[in-house]
């Protein structure tokens, strides 16, 4: 007999949709087969996504929620603006959201009321949407003593849900309506400037020497010495680090100020430390290669196969 691993079981359930017993139960049936194994999920009725989850889902939406000083985002992806627009993939992605906040295994979490869980109740919308939706990924923070959560939601199509999504934590004792603004104004920033890391140690040193050898092949072509070369590319590199560090960027609202200076006037202002923790800042789509299609030539294949 096969063995019937979790690496078989999830490409099953990527493929299906279907929960995770679900998907072990048709591999062991019919011995480790990813295809007989959908055929026998469809045959009895459990999956009616087979054919939808091999569809490129880019489209979709960021969602955001904070609940009792605890905070989740998530992508949901479609394969169409026009379902990401529709309100019942939006509830989808709420109800989601509300599961997320006490569940760190989301996908096999119950799912509301209904007796599905997570990855089936996704399953299900797939079948009655007639898309592809996939949960492609999940950040979420938890509660801690004086910390404050704000988030920040860009290109909203309806509360909370857009195609940017930013979270920030704030570490202060000072009153959380003392700093909403405050939060959602940091959160406004990362939203248009993505900064890689919190400070500029924090950057990952695989992309600091690619981008340092990038600049020594530019300071070479200069034909400039290579003493010189190497104050250009510390210069080059020291400048990259902090345009990409949010303490060290410049504030895009005033265009002047600092972030960390930003930090220290509101500290100073409020008469309580405020120290920025962490943030996450999600971009539909981010990664996802979208299928380039011509129209002319989608309309043609349509008309052909009429």
């Amino acid at each position: 007999m096969v063995e019937i691993t979790a690496g078989l079981v999830k490409e099953l359930r990527e493929k299906s949709g279907a929960g995770m017993m679900d998907c072990k139960t048709a591999l062991t049936e019919n011995d480790g087969n990813i295809d007989l194994s959908i055929d026998w999920l469809r045959a009895k009725g459990i999956t009616k996504a087979a054919k939808k989850s091999d569809r490129i889902a880019s489209e979709g939406l960021i969602g955001s929620l904070i609940k009792n000083g605890s905070a989740a985002m998530i992508e949901l992806n479609s394969e169409t603006d026009f379902v990401a627009r529709n309100e019942e993939f939006q509830d989808l992605l709420r109800g989601v959201l509300e599961v997320s906040i006490d569940n760190d295994e989301l996908e096999s979490a119950q799912y509301q009321n209904t007796g599905r869980t997570v990855a089936e109740e996704i399953n299900e919308k797939i079948a009655t949407i007639g898309e592809n939706i996939m949960l492609r990924r999940v950040v979420t923070y938890e509660n801690i003593e004086d910390e404050h959560i704000f988030s920040y939601t860009h290109n909203a199509v309806a509360e909370s849900l857009g195609k940017i999504g930013v979270l920030v934590a704030i570490r202060s004792k000072a009153a959380i309506d003392n700093l909403a603004d405050f939060g959602k104004s940091l959160c406004m920033h990362i939203a248009a400037t993505n900064p890689l890391a919190l400070a500029s140690n924090e950057i990952s040193p695989e992309l600091i020497e690619r981008e340092k050898q990038i600049a020594v092949e530019q300071a070479r072509e200069s034909g400039k010495p290579e003493n010189i070369i190497e104050k250009m590319v510390e210069g080059r590199i020291k400048k990259f680090t902090e345009e990409n560090a949010l303490l060290s960027q410049i504030f895009v609202i005033d265009g002047e100020t600092k972030i960390e200076k930003l930090l220290e006037n509101k500290s100073s202002e409020l008469n309580e430390d405020i120290v920025i923790t962490r943030f996450t800042r999600m971009q539909l789509g981010d990664g996802i290669e979208k299928k380039e299609e011509d129209f002319a030539d989608e309309v043609a294949a349509v008309i052909n196969k009429n």
